[in-house]
């Protein structure tokens, strides 16, 4: 509960004080000292009222002043506290995106070393095989036996198709060995049309 400040209209203490000194002047003894008492108490509370006056307009000017600088304050606490949530957001959605972009990449990352382990596990029994058929063709070249060149060219057609059905089934290893064994059976036939030329 505020208490009402009524400001002491000028002059009306120290009138009343100089009528109460002007009277002890006239009264003597005990009332005389009783006035003088009564009209130096009267300047001590109107000194004293007029201070609680000062001290209250003061105060009433700081709590304004306070006042507005806390709900300056609140504003921009207000508006922080908006941007640390959009920023949460931001860092949120940034985060997912790039967790789920991480495991895309190590997804996919998988398939390849399973792509990759395949190819080497696939060309290892190529290259054992290869080693096979070498060792199969060195030992076929210690018997030579001719060939007839239709022969030739029927195996060339099947190396051909082979391809292509390597292909298709995304078998590109074996479509590669068909495509050099056609390749192989293409430089037999050229070796012996340029024999035949000579």
């Amino acid at each position: 509960m505020s208490a009402t400040v009524v400001p002491l209209p000028p002059n009306s203490s120290s009138e009343t004080v100089d009528f109460l000194r002007r009277m002890a002047s006239m009264v003597s003894g005990r009332n005389g000292e009783m006035l003088l008492r009564a009209a130096s108490l009267i300047e001590s509370l109107a000194q004293r009222a007029m201070s609680a006056e000062r001290l209250y307009h003061q105060a009433q000017e700081e709590s304004t002043r306070s006042t507005e600088l806390r709900e300056a304050a609140e504003l921009a606490s207000d508006a922080m506290i908006s941007q640390i949530e959009a920023l949460r957001t931001q860092l949120a959605e940034v985060t997912a995106a790039a967790a789920a972009e991480r495991a895309a990449f190590n997804a996919e990352r998988g398939k390849l070393l399973c792509l990759m382990q395949d190819a080497e596990s696939h060309i290892g029994k190529l290259t054992s095989e290869l080693d096979s058929l070498r060792a199969s063709v060195d030992s076929f070249n210690e018997t030579v036996v001719s060939v007839p060149i239709e022969v030739l060219r029927l195996a060339r057609t099947q190396f051909d198709v082979l391809s292509e059905g390597f292909a298709r089934n995304g078998d590109v290893i074996s479509q590669a060995m068909s495509e050099i064994g056609g390749f192989a059976i293409d430089q037999a036939l050229t070796v012996k049309k340029t024999a035949d030329k000579a």
